[in-house]
């Protein structure tokens, strides 16, 4: 059995729920929720330990997305994760004014990687 490495640098959480993307306040702007890594920790569990940390929402770290053809190694990694908590915890760094569920067609134009865009154009709802 192959030993995960941490990735590099940080992760992207793509929190989805029912055709909306959770996106959190950076700087005045939305951006995905993303963390840097410990020590042996994979992606998928750095997503999942940074949305917690942020929002107070428990989610699963499930699919890492691949990176879009030709774009090397820019960009950060991206998780797919999905909601297993209707309502956040009250350890949230972020407040309910830093939070924003935005549905995938409005989230698809607002500047998201090319992986995140590819994967939400997949699973819009009709």
């Amino acid at each position: 059995m192959a030993l995960e490495q941490a990735p590099e640098g940080s992760v992207d959480a793509v929190v989805v729920d029912d055709g909306r993307l959770l996106l959190v306040d950076a700087q005045g702007g939305w951006e995905l929720p993303s963390g840097v890594p410990e020590e042996a920790e994979t992606a998928q569990a750095t997503a999942a330990r940074a949305v917690y940390e942020l929002t107070g929402y428990l989610v699963d770290g499930s699919s890492l997305l691949e990176p879009a053809a030709g774009s090397g190694a820019a960009g950060s990694p991206a998780v797919v994760c999905h909601l297993l908590s209707e309502d956040p915890s009250g350890e949230a760094q972020l407040t309910a004014g830093q939070l924003r569920w935005a549905p995938f067609a409005e989230a698809i134009d607002s500047g998201l990687p090319a992986p995140v865009r590819t994967y939400l154009e997949g699973h819009t709802p009709v």
